[in-house]
Order: C-alpha cells, then structure tokens, then sequence
C-alpha cells in the first residue's frame, strides 16, 4: 500500500464534515452513547464503593472531600427514585452520555472539527468509559468536568476570552468538588509556565503590565486556597492508611517491590482505556508538535504528565487508586482524534479514500469491543447479589461469613455476621475453633474471589487457598462468563464446625461426593 503527501480535502469531502453534518453526526453518537450507558443499568448488584455511595447519599456529611455526587444524590435523585442499583446509577450514566457532545464542542476549538467527531466516537464506544457511566461512584462526573475545566482555561486565555475563562472556573471548582484528584491537572501546565515564562528578561517584561500582575496574584491565591484545602485531605489519607494498614474492601494483588509496582500501575491504568488507544494519542500528539500546533501539544503532554508522574511517586507512601488517573483520560481522546484525522486526511491510493482512516478507527475500536459486550454481562463487578440470594437460605443465625467486599455481601445480607476477608487465616482459625466449641452447629462461610488474571489477587498469599482447602467444601461459584481476559466469579466456601475428614479435603478436581457443587448460575 502506497501513499502520497497529505493533500487538502476536495471540496465535495470538506462539505461533508460541515456544521451540519457534524452536528448530525454528534447527535447520533450521543443518543448511541446514551443507549449504551442505559442498557442494563440496573440489573446488577452494588459492589462495596457503591453501598459506600449510598451510604454518603442518605448522610451528608460537611467535611466529606468529594461532596458534589452525594450532594445531587440526596437532592436530585432521592426525592424522585429510591437509591438503589438503577438510582445510585443514573447520574453517572448521565455525566457519561453527555461527555460526548462537550467533548466534541470542546475539542472542536482545540483540535478541528473531524478530529473532535473522531475523538468523540472513540469516546462513544469506549467500553471503560461505559463502565464509569455504569458505576454508582462519581468518576463519570470527573471525567465530564475534566474534559472541560482545563481546556476552557486555555483557550480563554489564548482566544483572550473571558466567557471560557470562566467556563473554566466553574468547571473546575465543580471537578475538585466531584474528587480531589482533577485539580492535579493544574500542575503541569503551571510548572511549564513557572520554568519557561517568568525568568529573566521576559519576566522584568511581563511584570510591567497590570494584567499579568493581576494574574500573578489571582495565580497565587488560587494555590493557597488549593493547599488549604487539599494538603490536610492527603494528609488524612496518609494518616488513615498509616493508622489502620491492610484495612481495605478487597483483597489485594500480590505486592511488587518500588519500581515495577509504579510500572504495574501505570500498565493497569492504559490497559483500561486499551493500549491501541494510548498509542494513538500518543501518535497525534507526535502530529501536534510537528507543526499543527505545538504550544497546544506542549498543554496536552504537561497536562498528562503531571498526575502521570506525581501519583506513582505518591503510590510509593500509600496505596493510590488507578481511578485517580481518570482526569487526565481527555488528552487520549484528543490526541487520537488529532491522529485519526491526519490519517483521513492522507491521499491514501485506495477506493473510497476514506478506507484508510476507518480501517484504522476500527482496530482502536475493536480492541475494547470483548470488554464492551462483556459489560452487559456482569456489569464488570463480582455478584455479591448473587451470593447472598443462594447463602441466605443455608444460613444459620450464628453463622459467621468472612467475605472479600465485605459491605456490598453485608448490604444483601442485613443482620448477618459479615467480616473482612484477608491473607491473615489467623482470624478464620479463631472463628472456627470459637464455632466448634458451641452446640448448635454454626458455621463458618468464606466468599472469594476466583483467580481471574494478573491484576487481580489470587488466595495463595499468607496460606488463604491451602487454609480453605483443609477446613472448607467448595459449595458453589457464582458469577458469569466474560468475553474478555477478565472473569469475576466468587468462590462460596462452607467450612463447618466439626473437622474434615481426609477424603473430605477440597482440593482442585477432587470434590467430595457427600457435598457436590451446586449448579452454577
């Protein structure tokens, strides 16, 4: 295959790329997009962030740090909907499908017309995003204000326009409300402009003119306020996970020394939004700098780069999630757009000329499609739904259950004695020999989750899975099939009171006959 160097678009392919037809393109893929996100909504169980969500939905509490998601909940939704698997959901859902249309608005000024439809579209189909718009967190929220704040800030500024600058102001004080981690899109661009622009010469004459001394002092006042209010929340979080180590919902991956941990995190991170993704962004920003416009390639990489570099450093003294990353995930849709439009726009020597273009389009889109599909399958979370509709009937009132995501099995199974699952098989043994000293036949349960792949946990750390395998009966596993590498199925383990006998022993493929599994669902 051949190609010439990039020509201007023949007139009959600029009109159909013109407002109009954008507009009507837009408007297809946002009523995809909502579609999409709407599907299924409620059909599946709370996971241990969402009955978190409920939880500060029905109790609002003034020092929480990401207030807006309670807040609207507890006044918008609650008052119409009960809070409970579609309710803790439709915001989120909404948040999503809109995204697409500002990101098409916004990205319109940055980059171009067909680029932003292009990053739009890709935005449209993404399937993590579709799993943020899905989740009863605010991360959705996030992502929407995100795409917004930093950008409407750059172009105020560039286009001297004072309506996006404000634009930017709302925008941001909303994404700092919906979770801390947005304002760390500041950073970047401010450290840029601390190191290239105020030095020198060019500071002696930027100092002259009223605006920049304004500008300086509202610059300085806004990283007061900044500090004052985010500096004693990571401390808290520091504190919190100094104080009490270990004391999670879930059960982690094995832990990596510094280093290949950082870089574990990162991978987990791309592989989320696909590699094939991030490597075009990559690519268009490459396109950018070559002399589209470079100072807009330079606010992109700064604008990335920083929360990219600073949170794995941070991950270093405490645990950080991947979701903090989520700010920066525009910059991958603006630069693949930026990438996919410069391929459209090469004279490619095939009929119709637009082939090149779309066969690339959709690779990208093919490597999220099995995770796409899979996520109307189990809605990309662990049944504890499931598990507690099938225990509850088998349950004793002294049973106890040690469970991974111990708040989403407690909030199915109300009253029941439901503990944090861990490594540490101390506790488990304790509860059993406790058990066993009574006289009415109680029972220990453990819930786990199977091994699924490498970022997950598995149950071999600290002797869990050989714990479960001399004192426990594999009694059912819960959970549906994937299309993806990714399978969320739980473990339901019955340990009873009185020991196992050898030939009882659950091991891999030896089940014993007096206790077969029970159908899986």
């Amino acid at each position: 295959m051949q190609m010439s160097q990039a020509h201007e678009a023949t007139p009959s392919q600029g009109r159909a790329w013109e407002w109009g037809s954008a507009t009507l393109a837009v408007a297809i893929l946002s009523i995809i997009a909502l579609a999409l996100r709407f599907w299924h909504l409620g059909d599946w169980g709370l996971d241990s962030d969402e009955v978190f969500t409920l939880r500060d939905s029905i109790r609002i509490r003034p020092t929480n740090p990401r207030p807006l998601g309670y807040l609207l909940n507890h006044y918008l939704v609650l008052p119409l909907h009960p809070l409970d698997e579609f309710g803790l959901r439709v915001l989120p859902a909404f948040f999503g499908a809109l995204a697409i249309p500002v990101m098409y608005l916004i990205g319109r000024r940055l980059i171009g017309n067909r680029a932003a439809i292009l990053g739009a579209l890709l935005l449209a189909f993404s399937p993590l995003h579709v799993i943020y718009s899905q989740f009863g967190r605010y991360w959705a929220m996030v992502f929407l204000f995100s795409a917004i704040y930093p950008y409407a800030f750059y172009l105020g500024l560039r286009q001297r326009n004072r309506s996006l600058l404000v634009l930017g102001v709302v925008t941001g004080v909303l994404a700092v409300l919906a979770h801390p981690a947005a304002v760390l899109l500041v950073g970047g661009p401010a450290l840029w402009f601390l190191a290239t622009q105020l030095r020198g010469e060019r500071l002696r004459s930027l100092w002259t003119q009223p605006r920049v001394r304004w500008g300086v002092l509202g610059t300085v006042l806004l990283l007061v306020l900044i500090a004052i209010r985010f500096v004693p929340i990571l401390q808290g979080w520091i504190a919190q996970h100094d104080a009490h180590p270990g004391t999670g919902q879930f059960l982690l991956a094995q832990r990596l020394p510094p280093g290949l941990k950082q870089l574990r995190y990162l991978l987990q991170y791309v592989e989320g939004w696909t590699f094939q993704l991030v490597l075009i962004s990559l690519f268009g920003l490459a396109v950018l700098w070559q002399g589209r416009d470079r100072a807009l390639a330079r606010f992109l990489i700064t604008l990335a780069l920083f929360p990219a570099l600073f949170l794995p450093l941070l991950s270093l003294r405490t645990p950080i999630s991947t979701y903090y990353l989520v700010p920066i995930a525009p910059v991958f849709f603006f630069g693949a757009g930026v990438f996919l439009d410069h391929v459209f726009s090469l004279a490619w020597k095939l009929r119709p000329w637009w082939l090149g273009g779309a066969a690339m389009t959709a690779m990208i889109l093919a490597a999220g499609t099995p995770t796409l599909l899979s996520q109307y399958r189990n809605g990309r979370r662990f049944d504890f739904r499931g598990v507690a509709n099938w225990v509850q009937p088998r349950l004793t009132p002294r049973d106890v259950i040690y469970s991974d995501q111990p708040a989403a099995l407690g909030h199915y199974l109300p009253g029941s004695d439901v503990r944090p699952l861990k490594y540490n098989t101390a506790p488990l043994t304790e509860s059993l020999v406790s058990l066993r000293q009574g006289a009415d036949g109680a029972a220990l349960w453990v819930v786990a989750p199977a091994p699924a792949h490498a970022f997950r946990t598995n149950l071999e750390q600290g002797g869990l899975a050989d714990w479960l395998y001399q004192h426990c009966q594999l009694r059912n596993i819960v959970g549906r099939g994937r299309l993806d590498f990714r399978q969320q199925y739980l473990q339901v383990y019955h340990c009873p009171p009185e020991p196992l006998s050898d030939v009882a022993l659950l091991r891999p493929g030896h089940l014993p006959p007096q206790h077969p599994l029970e159908p899986h669902r």
